[in-house]
């Protein structure tokens, strides 16, 4: 019994013919394996970002929030109305009523205001007060907020005369000017 015993759990390698043949095996089918796997994985079509990396408007669509150049003509920009300026940068607040704003049009809350004179309404705007932030800097220059401060205050009551348009050098002397004052 003891003869069938070992037959039965014997190696399953025999010979040196087999044994170089299972050993080349262990390499070969896993490499094999691993190479299928591969070719499977990079011949699927990948859909989501960076893809197509080079696609040549996918490439410059992402860059262009770091790549934008923007030129502006400021010598011979026309300056934006004052309705233009309003609906933009200030209706947001304005027309609601947000953060404590004087609405559009609202006589009773901007005739205090109003009574300080354009000039004091204009630093406001360009300075920030209370929860306004500054508006100078920003996208519309100096002039032009102050014709959103003339057609905001004259919609609700101010007889304020609409801004000449100023030359660069006149717009940069003002501030000077009224520290003097």
């Amino acid at each position: 019994m003891s003869d069938a015993h070992s037959e039965e759990h014997g190696a399953l390698v025999k010979t040196p013919k087999q044994l170089i043949t299972v050993v080349a095996l262990a390499f070969i089918v896993p490499i094999f394996i691993i190479a299928l796997l591969v070719s499977y994985v990079g011949g699927t079509t990948r859909t989501g970002a960076g893809t197509d990396a080079s696609n040549p408007q996918l490439i410059e669509a992402r860059i262009a929030p770091v790549a934008k150049i923007e030129i502006k003509d400021l010598a011979n920009k026309v300056a934006a109305s004052g309705d233009k300026v309003y609906k933009a940068q200030c209706a947001a607040c304005h027309d609601s009523g947000a953060a404590g704003a004087p609405k559009f049009g609202d006589a009773t809350a901007w005739a205090p205001r109003i009574k300080n004179g354009f000039e004091a309404l204009w630093q406001s705007a360009l300075k920030g007060k209370g929860a306004m932030g500054a508006q100078a800097g920003g996208e519309y220059d100096d002039q032009e907020i102050g014709h959103a401060v003339v057609y905001l205050a004259n919609a609700s009551g101010a007889k304020f005369a609409e801004l000449k348009a100023a030359t660069k050098e006149a717009t940069e002397n003002k501030p000077a000017e009224e520290a003097k004052k």
